[in-house]
């Protein structure tokens, strides 16, 4: 799929809603993340490294990750950089790039999407993490937008709360996180809670489908989002790359 093509018919299946993302530009480093993503910052470049996916089956464990466990009202008042994360066990999924393997470790969610599209988000946005074994890291970023059944709807079925246990998910298949296109969007950048290290491999998907429920379930715990705000390009591209 050629990616520059077909990336204005993303903006449709965004939301008409009119989404702001939370906080502010945090960092004034020239890599940071996310970006908003346009067709003249889409490069082809055939001898780039592609995305190679290894994902296995995984049982679960759904988290809440706070950021204000040293307040009084930690459990009650939503800080903009919580979220809910799920746990892969070890060995269940990795990704390899010019021979450099990042192994899947958790991924979790923002509201709304943290990446836009000419200039949208849309209502979700799932972030795969993975880790090389001298820790550098690499994120899968997907898009999520209305439409049927998906297992991310089984993976957020029943978020864990602030203040309790992590919820038990029973094995799922990693693929079926991922959408049916395999092509990607390459960059450097960041990542987008503290400490806004530099230095993350981002791969953006096309979008992948959750239904209205689960959208509705992840906004009603996070109701002032959760993500942080696109950050300036500052001359970067993003490079088509196809996940094989």
């Amino acid at each position: 799929m050629n990616l520059r093509r077909s990336l204005p018919a993303l903006v449709p299946l965004v939301l008409t809603a009119t989404f702001f993302a939370v906080g502010t530009a945090e960092s004034g480093t020239p890599k940071q993340s996310p970006v908003n993503v346009t067709p003249g910052a889409i490069r082809f470049d055939s001898h780039a490294p592609k995305l190679d996916v290894d994902y296995g089956s995984s049982a679960l464990e759904l988290k809440y990750i706070r950021k204000d466990v040293d307040k009084t009202d930690g459990c009650t008042v939503r800080n903009h950089e919580e979220t809910e994360e799920a746990d892969v066990q070890p060995g269940a999924g990795h990704v390899t790039v010019a021979g450099t393997r990042y192994d899947l470790v958790q991924f979790h969610f923002h509201t709304p999407s943290e990446h836009k599209f000419g200039g949208r988000n849309t209502p979700l946005e799932m972030h795969l993490v993975h880790r090389s074994a001298e820790g550098k890291l690499l994120v899968v970023g997907v898009p999520l937008v209305v439409g049927s059944h998906s297992v991310v709807d089984d993976v957020l079925a029943k978020l864990a709360p602030e203040c309790g246990d992590a919820v038990e998910i029973e094995p799922i298949n990693l693929n079926r996180l991922l959408p049916p296109d395999h092509g990607t969007l390459h960059y450097t950048g960041s990542l987008t809670t503290a400490p806004f290290t530099e230095g993350v491999e981002w791969y953006l998907t096309s979008p992948q489908h959750v239904t209205a429920a689960t959208i509705a379930r992840f906004q009603g715990l996070f109701t002032a989002g959760n993500a942080r705000e696109a950050q300036p390009l500052n001359g970067r591209t993003l490079v088509e790359v196809p996940r094989i």
